[in-house]
């Protein structure tokens, strides 16, 4: 195969691109993860993971991929048979039901259309419904990766609150940890689940849980089988900076670094702006050419990435392919219910706004050449937008 110039473009909603600076910190020869040393990285990690999520709860990492993460959060809580109620943003919801089931439990899923997020108040009126409290749990993807929609979480919160529920809220934040705001304490989530590989700008191999207080409770009652996952040990472990097991120590060390470049040098109220601002000029884009954001809802659009929907008779995956060949550029690809139908912009993570042009540029060439008809406007309207709002500048390093 041909030599490829230049930098490929990894435009999927994640695994993102990781800074070079997080490189070279993983790069870092490993320590004695039993030694003082390693007891001052652990504790920087989990007290910067704290102000990640909005939490001054207990929060544990884990060596492992988000789905990790997703059955910690259920092994923890509940109990053989218990009631789950989930919502069906997407793809990513549909799979965290699967293991639901998988594990013994009785999950609930309110079907959706796929365009929009979890609707409040019809997860109100199925907790208002549920006389006997045989629901333990309401679990939520905050923002659906396979469709760029982002459900409403303090609304789901008030939601549970008016109907007088008991039941815990579980929220998946993979793709929005980082990327898009998010406050598990003040928004009343009693178990969030996140992972490396997106807006915390690292390699996958890091999941994690913050818990709340009423979780921790229920984990004392909690009869599913747990062991690797069980958060007591973590937890014990983690009050002196260790782990209970071997941990991931490399990647703490990128993590570590990636800590420092979101919350001390460009601050996590500019990350979110600068991740709107991007999205925002996404979607110009979009409809400059003539196509269609696949989220409905205005008041839930992904600062994450964009799903883009085709017109009837083309391929997305035929696109993203032409786009692949001529431009060394990856974007996502449409699953389950969407294969074929829509393709996904990524952008987030380490990204500016050149970053965005020469993503969309791709997009748009690619389109052109896979015979979408499409207007060749897209780019223009995207750079309009930016060069119109000027990015914030990021506050010095302390």
């Amino acid at each position: 195969m041909p030599r490829n110039a230049g930098r490929h473009f990894l435009q999927i909603p994640g695994p993102t691109n990781v800074p070079d600076r997080v490189l070279r910190a993983i790069d870092y020869p490993t320590m004695d993860h039993r030694g003082p040393d390693f007891a001052e990285l652990g504790k920087a990690v989990l007290n910067g993971m704290r102000q990640v999520f909005k939490t001054k709860g207990e929060v544990v990492i884990y060596p492992a991929s988000g789905t990790g993460a997703w059955e910690a959060a259920l092994v923890n809580t509940l109990s053989p048979g218990d009631a789950v109620l989930m919502y069906e943003t997407g793809h990513f919801a549909a799979l965290w039901q699967k293991m639901a089931q998988k594990l013994g439990l009785a999950p609930e899923f309110l079907a959706g259309d796929w365009r929009t997020g979890a609707n409040p108040a019809r997860i109100e009126q199925c907790l208002r419904e549920d006389q006997p409290k045989r629901i333990k749990a309401v679990c939520v993807v905050h923002n659906e990766t396979s469709t760029g929609v982002t459900s409403r979480i303090a609304e789901v919160r008030k939601a549970i609150d008016a109907a007088q529920h008991p039941a815990l809220l579980m929220v998946d934040t993979i793709s929005s940890l980082a990327s898009i705001d998010y406050r598990h304490d003040e928004w009343g989530v009693d178990v969030t689940v996140g992972g490396s590989q997106k807006g915390l700008m690292l390699p996958p191999g890091l999941s994690f849980n913050a818990i709340s207080a009423k979780a921790l409770a229920a984990s004392k009652a909690a009869q599913l089988p747990r062991a690797y996952w069980a958060w007591d040990e973590m937890i014990a472990s983690g009050k002196a900076g260790y782990f209970p097991y071997t941990p991931a120590t490399n990647l703490l060390y990128g993590l570590r670094e990636s800590l420092l470049m979101l919350l001390e040098e460009e601050g996590l109220e500019n990350v979110f702006a600068r991740h709107q601002r991007h999205a925002e000029a996404t979607r110009r884009a979009v409809r400059a050419w003539g196509l269609e954001v696949l989220a409905a809802n205005p008041a839930e659009y992904s600062g994450s990435l964009t799903a883009v929907l085709l017109p009837a008779g083309h391929d997305a995956d035929r696109v993203r392919k032409v786009i692949l060949e001529n431009f060394d550029m990856s974007l996502g690809t449409g699953l389950g219910k969407l294969a074929g139908k829509v393709f996904r912009i990524g952008h987030l993570g380490d990204f500016n706004d050149l970053s965005l042009m020469g993503t969309l540029a791709g997009v748009e060439m690619g389109l052109t050449l896979a015979g979408v008809p499409v207007k060749k406007e897209g780019v223009a309207a995207a750079m309009a937008y930016l060069a119109d709002r000027q990015r914030p500048v990021a506050r010095a390093a302390a």
